[in-house]
């Protein structure tokens, strides 16, 4: 297999994202209970996550803008409340800080200097982590970003845009990623190759068809394996 750079997803493949997410929602519900209580009231947290639900569904066109989706679910919820003037900007710096506040697998770190070193890497994401805001943004040649390209995985668009950002063929850049649709059916069908990082140990969803090229527990377990393929 020739590799010639990679593309990594990030939330849920170099690092867990509920907490960071559960974090994020319960530093807004609290700024929200001392500024906003009637806010808060009206719209705790499962009532918050319904509303997101609602808005995602109502506007379809922002399916691959998680940011849009989230910073109008704070409008409507202050609107509902009669308080036309929301603080979205305040609002979602809280969010956002909270958000990009991550603990990195254990295995993520070491193995992004590794492959840092060899491959050109871009970071390949539905959502919205901050590599800058983490401090990962060194080890990365670009960011691709759904909310930026206007179109999500597992759409072929997104990573063929990667391939052009990073210099190379579709052909020669491999795809990391956790989710067995999003990354791995999406890369295929854009002419990657695909590792998927299944750190549950689950079996192959058969229904989707084509099966990675690889499987790992960990990126450790990838940097061994690529090191293995090349022969080193």
């Amino acid at each position: 297999m020739q590799v010639r750079a990679l593309s990594l997803d990030l939330d849920d493949t170099l690092w867990p994202v509920a907490p960071a997410l559960e974090e994020a929602d319960r530093a807004v519900d609290a700024y929200l209970q001392v500024h906003f209580p009637r806010v808060a009231h009206a719209w705790p947290i499962p009532a918050m996550r319904t509303l997101r639900m609602q808005v995602a569904e109502a506007r379809p066109e922002l399916a691959h803008d998680f940011t849009a989706q989230r910073q109008l679910t704070l409008h409507e919820a202050f609107a509902r409340c009669g308080i036309v003037a929301a603080p979205i900007d305040t609002l979602w710096e809280i969010y956002f800080s909270a958000r990009n506040t991550v603990s990195l697998f254990p295995d993520s770190l070491p193995a992004l200097a590794q492959l840092a070193a060899r491959w050109p890497l871009a970071s390949l994401t539905n959502g919205n982590a901050d590599l800058a805001r983490i401090g990962l943004q060194a080890h990365f040649r670009c960011a691709v970003a759904a909310r930026e390209v206007g179109v999500g995985k597992p759409d072929p668009r997104i990573f063929r845009v990667a391939a052009n950002r990073l210099g190379v063929a579709a052909g020669e850049l491999l795809h990391v990623g956790d989710d067995p649709e999003l990354d791995v059916l999406g890369a295929h069908r854009a002419g990657l190759h695909t590792a998927w990082v299944n750190r549950r140990g689950l079996p192959w969803p058969t229904a989707l068809g084509t099966a990675p090229d690889v499987t790992v527990r960990d990126l450790g377990e990838l940097v061994r394996w690529l090191d293995a393929d090349a022969g080193t």
